[in-house]
């Protein structure tokens, strides 16, 4: 299997990371292929004579790490999971972390070289870390998440030491990986009020409750803005599936159920892939290891506070496939606080504010078209950035001797450093007296960094800008207040001569 540019990378920088930490994470969005990036890492470590562990947490991605590691390293992994017992020698060995919580006192602490915990999002639970730190003392661990929140992500800074590599949808949408992806708001209204919340997420029956009086409205919207698509749909309950079928059929679409019982179950893959049907409806079966490229519509009927859970539905369709022009996501106006219901902006969002401005623009037209994901985010984040610049202008009026870390930012159009948050803990820990003197050097305000990892990327930035000859932060920030706009963009030669124009001309007045 020939590795991506992005999957060589990721693997080079957990590779380069191991001289200093011991607990590494990986983000990747789902659909750009984490097993072959962990089954090529198993690779590296089986070759050296280490043993290496890959822990899952369902009985289904078992069989899936199996063939992608046999694939890619030629070692048949043994097993450990429900009746299948693994033999101590054996050098790979692919479990669920369940069965791996009670069979501990089989395996020496020391047994390991490495841990890949897949779905590392869920590895701060206890039962995660019962395993992990068993072995964590002397193997290395590697997770893998596709979460791109913050606050997911300093969660599992209180485990994982480092972000070996964090890489976007957008990046892997405009590399031609995954599949654009559109949304189509649905002037539906599900409320949502009153639904419990049973082991963090809402409680699948009071779901059914709330969505079944929709389901008719849903299928004559398939019907009318996703009628030449192959469409997924999640609902709360294998019943829910079984009657939305027959409404589809109903409304004149090709429909089938398919659940865990359903015999059928690889016939009708099969068909659904060949395009016999349109729509095909599940509640939870086809949320992993499922590969169908041609799926170009997913419909989540199915609300849920699940990170994981919503970006592995939606992962069924982001795959690429010839004559695909996009995913296409059907959304709907849920009655309940934003942030309590994943969204599409919940595959992109990095904080909650980003995802609640990202979803009212997505409402803003209900019924009105197609709205690409990438459109909506950059229109939130030029929304976003034009308050910040609103507010900066008017701090230019104050003479104030520093440069705010956000005002630079802004100025030099780093969006990613405009809400930077640490994550990490290290992140967060007191600026080193070297960044210190870098920062005051340039005349940034200490105050309003936030941390070490947040100076070291500022730092960065202005190196980086030195090196292209760029302005320095005091001189933009002058500049902003002599009225010049975008200031960030003049090199440092040309702000220096604006500078001394200006300064000349007060000094002239005065």
């Amino acid at each position: 299997m020939t590795l991506r540019p992005y999957q060589l990378d990721i693997l080079a920088s957990v590779r380069d990371g191991w001289a200093e930490h011991d607990r590494q994470l990986v983000v990747s969005p789902t659909g750009s292929g984490k097993t072959v990036c962990f089954a090529h890492m198993t690779k590296e470590f089986a070759e050296r004579n280490g043993k290496v562990l890959i822990l899952v947490d369902q009985r289904e991605l078992v069989t899936q790490a199996v063939d992608k590691i046999r694939a890619v390293t030629g070692f048949t992994p043994a097993v450990e999971c429900a009746a299948d017992t693994a033999n101590p020698d054996s050098q790979i060995v692919v479990a669920t972390v369940q069965t791996m919580t009670r069979r501990l006192h089989r395996w020496p602490a020391n047994h390991f070289s490495i841990v890949i915990a897949d779905e590392a999002d869920k590895s701060i639970s206890a039962t995660w870390q019962r395993v992990l730190k068993h072995f964590d003392g002397t193997a290395k661990v590697c997770g893998f998440t596709a979460t791109p929140h913050r606050s997911d992500l300093r969660n599992l800074g209180e485990y994982y030491q480092r972000i070996a590599a964090e890489v976007g949808l957008f990046d892997l949408i405009r590399q031609g990986y995954l599949a654009p992806i559109a949304v189509k708001m649905l002037p539906i209204q599900i409320s949502l009020a009153g639904v419990a919340v049973k082991n963090g997420d809402f409680d699948p029956h009071q779901l059914d409750d709330a969505v079944t009086p929709h389901l008719a409205e849903v299928a004559r919207a398939i019907r009318e803005h996703a009628s030449f698509r192959r469409v997924l749909v999640f609902v709360p309950l294998i019943a829910t599936s079984k009657k939305f079928v027959e409404i589809c059929r109903a409304e004149g679409l090709s429909a089938e159920h398919i659940d865990g019982t359903s015999e059928d179950r690889a016939d009708k893959l099969r068909r659904f892939a060949a395009w016999d049907f349109d729509v095909l409806v599940n509640s939870a079966l086809l949320l992993r290891g499922v590969d169908i490229p041609s799926i170009e519509c997913v419909c989540m009927l199915r609300p849920t506070k699940s990170q994981t859970l919503y970006q592995q539905a939606i992962g069924r369709g982001t795959r690429i496939a010839p004559d695909k022009e996009n995913l296409l996501l059907l959304d709907f106006l849920y009655q309940a606080e934003k942030k309590l219901v994943c969204r599409p902006a919940s595959l992109i969002a990095k904080t909650t504010e980003q995802a609640d401005a990202i979803t009212e623009l997505t409402e803003a037209t209900p019924g009105g078209g197609e709205k690409d994901l990438q459109e909506l985010n950059s229109e939130a984040q030029e929304k976003r950035e034009a308050a910040l610049r609103r507010k900066l202008e008017d701090n230019s009026k104050k003479k104030l001797r520093l440069v705010d870390a956000m005002e630079f930012c802004v100025m030099a159009q780093q969006s990613d450093l405009i809400d930077y948050e640490p994550v990490m803990p290290w992140e967060a820990a007191p600026l080193t007296p070297g960044q210190l003197n870098v920062l005051r050097r340039n005349g940034i305000d200490e105050a309003s960094v936030k941390g070490r990892g947040h100076a070291s990327k500022l730092i960065d930035l202005i190196n980086a800008r030195q090196t292209r000859g760029l302005c320095s932060p005091k001189q933009a920030r002058l500049l902003a207040r002599f009225g010049v706009k975008n200031p960030a963009r003049l090199t440092l030669e040309v702000a220096g001569k604006l500078l001394d124009d200006r300064i000349g001309r007060r000094k002239a007045h005065a």
